[in-house]
């Protein structure tokens, strides 16, 4: 027993956050060796870094606004690591039937959620910007490593899967370096809980946000060595007309889900769990029970007349 609580005298904890990507991705660490522990974090901050130069769309000279600005013209050869992803992403698109969609630039900007805004367009606004939005419009060459559109007006955008990817490699960075515990976070929406920490076992203690009141919970889950993505109509909205327009566009019609109230996924992935909490969302629970894999735990929490809470059997 002594030699127990010595070992957690010496156990420190650091708590350190980064702002990228229109997000606040944070690192909760526990370590032996506070130099270490430092220098794991900047390396964890730093991949934040290397991620946002080639998934961003607001920088210029990122890989992803290299695609945006010249496949509609000619085949763009990229990186083996953003082939991939965007080969994870069609693969997404083809399973959620169309409900996630990296071809969805174009009405994130139509309704103004690009700069994270927001106006109501017209029907005649959506439907012309809609003839260019569609995974269908992305063609991929293994053997060539390019990407390219099959028409101008085609744009691509990061906002589903980029915090999950991000999270991910920022696990893998700290698991390099020797670390077992962490909780690892891009903003509060999306989670990775590495190992357990101190006195607890069963993993890290996250709660999941009442979408009425986001300062209660209407569930606690302890995630170790997985993830949980949590989508929701009262992240980012506007109201116009007497509505309420959610950020979560269906990219099928055009309009942002009808849905309302949050979905929150588990998955042993953050990429997975992120990428699935949106189609989730917009196909709805009956939808979701007929496609999850059996190791995907899906929490819905539908926001009618009378709140229903409860995990997907």
């Amino acid at each position: 027993m002594p030699e127990i609580n010595s070992g957690l005298m010496e156990m420190f904890k650091t708590t350190e956050y980064f702002d990228a990507m229109g997000a606040t991705y944070s690192v909760v660490l526990y370590g032996h060796d506070r130099e270490e522990m430092e220098a794991a974090n900047n390396a964890a901050f730093a991949e934040v870094e290397r991620i946002d130069a080639l998934l961003s769309n607001y920088i210029a000279v990122s890989e992803w606004c290299e695609v945006n600005r010249h496949a509609a013209q000619e085949p763009v050869r990229v990186s083996q690591e953003l082939f991939h992803l965007f080969s994870a992403c069609l693969a997404y698109s083809r399973v959620s039937e169309g409900a996630f969609d990296i071809a969805v630039g174009p009405l994130m900007k139509l309704w103004g959620f690009y700069k994270g805004s927001g106006r109501l367009p017209s029907k005649v606004e959506v439907d012309a910007v809609l003839l260019f939005v569609g995974y269908q419009h992305i063609l991929l060459n293994a053997k060539e490593q390019t990407v390219r559109f099959d028409c101008p007006g085609v744009e691509l955008d990061p906002g589903g899967i980029g915090k999950g990817y991000t999270v991910d490699c920022m696990v893998e960075v700290l698991r390099r370096r020797g670390f077992q515990n962490a909780l690892v976070a891009g903003s509060d929406s999306t989670i990775y809980g590495m190992g357990a920490p101190p006195m607890e076992p069963k993993g890290w203690r996250v709660g999941i946000k009442n979408p009425r009141n986001t300062r209660q919970t209407v569930a606690e889950v302890f995630l170790k060595d997985i993830s949980m993505s949590t989508s929701g109509s009262y992240e980012k909205f506007f109201r116009a007309e007497g509505r309420t327009y959610a950020h979560i566009m269906d990219p099928r019609t055009g309009y942002p889900a009808q849905a309302g109230g949050s979905v929150s996924v588990i998955a042993p992935r953050t990429i997975d769990s992120e990428a699935w909490a949106k189609p989730y969302f917009i196909n709805g629970r009956q939808w979701a029970a007929r496609h999850k894999p059996e190791e995907y735990r899906v929490f819905f929490c539908e926001d009618r007349i009378e709140q229903s809470c409860a995990w997907l059997s």
